[in-house]
């Protein structure tokens, strides 16, 4: 019962950070911080639309980059699909991403990642942040891949 609970308010969290009308969805910054994630969203009488992790995609060299060209590549494919569900990446309320330490330090490159995240979230064209948790994880299902992210988004019914 208590992982059920944990999962319903991880998902209640998620779906509180879009940017619909101030009554159905309220984000709420983190207090002092100019860091572009939301504390927590608030959610009431929304949609909620889960997609499912999202890799990148290789260049025509065959070749997937660093973080920061797989993180911008990952990002390009989520708003291609929020686009087919007439979504967009300001409906984005949560987001969990798994990176992969580079072969180069054995760690993850979070700068890197946070410079594609930015070109997407926090922008003046965009200025909704979602709710985030970034987790660095051994591997991913392809060798070369070093990101994945899945996003919750939620719109006002």
């Amino acid at each position: 019962m208590t992982i059920k609970y944990a999962l319903a308010s991880a998902l209640l969290a998620a779906a509180m950070a879009t940017g619909v009308h101030a009554d159905a969805i309220e984000r709420h910054p983190i207090p002092d911080s100019d860091f572009p994630i939301l504390q927590a969203v608030t959610l009431s009488d929304v949609d909620i639309t889960y997609l499912s992790g999202t890799v990148p995609l290789a260049d025509d060299d065959g070749d997937f980059g660093d973080t920061e060209a797989q993180t911008i590549s990952v990002l390009e494919r989520i708003k291609g699909n929020l686009e087919r569900l007439d979504l967009n990446m300001s409906d984005v309320v949560k987001m969990t991403v798994f990176l992969v330490p580079t072969e180069e330090t054995g760690r993850i490159d979070f700068s890197g990642f946070m410079d594609g995240y930015t070109r997407y979230f926090g922008t003046e064209e965009q200025p909704n942040l979602p709710t985030r948790s970034v987790v660095g994880v051994a591997d991913l299902a392809n060798p070369e891949w070093l990101v994945e992210i899945e996003v919750v988004a939620a719109t006002e019914r």
